[in-house]
């Protein structure tokens, strides 16, 4: 991912340095398990732990020569240990290593999207709570529909969030999963113990069983689940590229003192961040369709997947982490207009009480056809001649035989649609 996109901590997780790290950790483990087993001296053991270092630069160099990255790695070892680097990667392929150093990076990959998980839910929650009896008009199909809160559009958000947050609790379990099981998965170089062992000392679970690799169904879960958080993530930008438009103007993302949005025309504030993650969301997407290419490899493995992991992996979730900052920057810093939205709730003539008044009158002893259809001629009439929804209901007589003034009136009060409010939020745990 290019720099533009990556947040220090999560670029680390995935740096080159990292990645030797992190698989000079699984080399260094193993033969700590073999060294409780007497297979390697403790003198040798001692050396191991003092000498072998990531040698960024000489890997390097070796590997443009050999043209292959574990054995880069070990000739640097070689180098290193002397005649003690026998030791090292015992009865391992090289999958052993680059599987479960892959997993300790992921794992550290999600516990960076799991913090930023969080960040946004818990502001979401500050914006519902906030916005809890903000009066707004509900739109369906783009269309005015009924009034509602504008902290109930945020707490939809905010539930989401914690469907997301196990989510990615969920990923990070199924990707954090090791195996030493050699070259096809028959264990016929290393014991089934030691891979244990070693997963254990990792904090990874062993896979019950392998072949000369970790399932890719794993990866393509995790990469399916990062694509649903980004997807939740462009359902929230999505809606505030909605409200900023200038003919809705209800919330405006961010915008800084000095900042400019065209080149060309000064007046423009565009929803530019917003605009950002809906895009990058589908980067997420496509990625977690190649990692369900990654399923199907021939026989015990082919290297197909390779290539695909070494660009999804890390720009999945660099991205994710990424766009989960930038939504969470969004939320705290929306600007909401309640004026505007009270104003924009006026707009549609009040047509946005007519379920109100179809059920008055259905309570009335109308027959709900015939109700509707005396509700809908006066609609379109408001519509059409842009006249008061009220005025014209009040000079029906087909609705004043069966409402009196004040059970008319009563059906363009506001209030009414906000008094279930709280019993949504304690349900989403918002309120106690």
């Amino acid at each position: 991912m290019i720099e533009r996109y990556t947040r220090p901590e999560m670029g680390r997780v995935w740096s080159e340095e990292s990645k030797y790290q992190a698989w000079l950790r699984v080399e260094l483990v193993v033969c700590e398990a073999y060294a409780r087993r007497g297979r390697i001296p403790e003198d040798a053991m001692a050396r191991i732990r003092q000498k072998a270092r990531v040698d960024i630069a000489r890997l390097l160099a070796v590997q443009e020569r050999v043209k292959h990255e574990m054995i880069a790695l070990l000739t640097s070892l070689e180098e290193q240990l002397g005649p003690d680097s026998r030791f090292v990667h015992i009865g391992l392929t090289t999958n052993d290593v680059w599987d479960t150093a892959t997993a300790l990076q992921l794992r550290d990959a999600a516990d960076l999207l799991i913090a930023g998980q969080e960040r946004l839910r818990q502001a979401l929650g500050a914006l519902a709570l906030r916005h809890k009896d903000t009066l707004t008009v509900g739109r369906t199909h783009g269309v005015h529909a009924e009034p509602t809160s504008f902290g109930l559009k945020a707490a939809v958000w905010y539930a989401e969030a914690g469907r997301n947050l196990e989510r990615l609790r969920r990923a990070r379990a199924v990707i954090a999963v090791g195996k030493l099981s050699g070259a096809v998965g028959n264990f016929a170089h290393v014991e089934p113990e030691i891979e244990a062992e070693v997963c254990r000392a990792l904090g990874l679970e062993a896979a019950p069983v392998s072949t000369q690799i970790v399932q890719r169904d794993r990866h393509a879960e995790f990469g399916a689940m990062l694509a649903v958080a980004a997807a939740s993530l462009e359902k929230i930008a999505l809606e505030v590229r909605g409200l900023q438009r200038t003919e809705i103007l209800e919330a405006q993302e961010p915008f800084a003192e000095g900042q400019k949005g065209s080149s060309a025309m000064p007046h423009k504030r565009n929803p530019e961040l917003s605009e950002r993650i809906c895009g990058l969301a589908r980067l997420i997407r496509t990625n977690a369709l190649a990692a369900l290419e990654n399923v199907a490899l021939w026989h015990e493995r082919d290297i197909s997947h390779s290539s695909v992991e070494r660009v999804i992996l890390p720009d999945s979730t660099i991205t994710l982490d990424y766009i989960l900052h930038l939504t969470t920057f969004i939320v705290e810093k929306l600007d909401v207009d309640p004026a505007r939205m009270a104003e924009n709730l006026e707009l549609s003539h009040g047509l946005v009480y007519s379920q109100r008044v179809l059920l008055k009158l259905t309570d009335a002893g109308l027959p709900r056809q015939v109700a509707y259809e005396i509700v809908q001629r006066n609609a379109m009439r408001a519509w059409k001649e842009r006249r008061p929804f009220f005025d014209l209901l009040a000079a029906d007589p087909a609705v004043t035989e069966r409402l009196s003034p004040g059970e008319l009136k009563g059906c363009f009060d506001p209030a009414w649609y906000l008094r279930n409010v709280d019993a949504i939020f304690k349900r989403v745990g918002l309120l106690t």
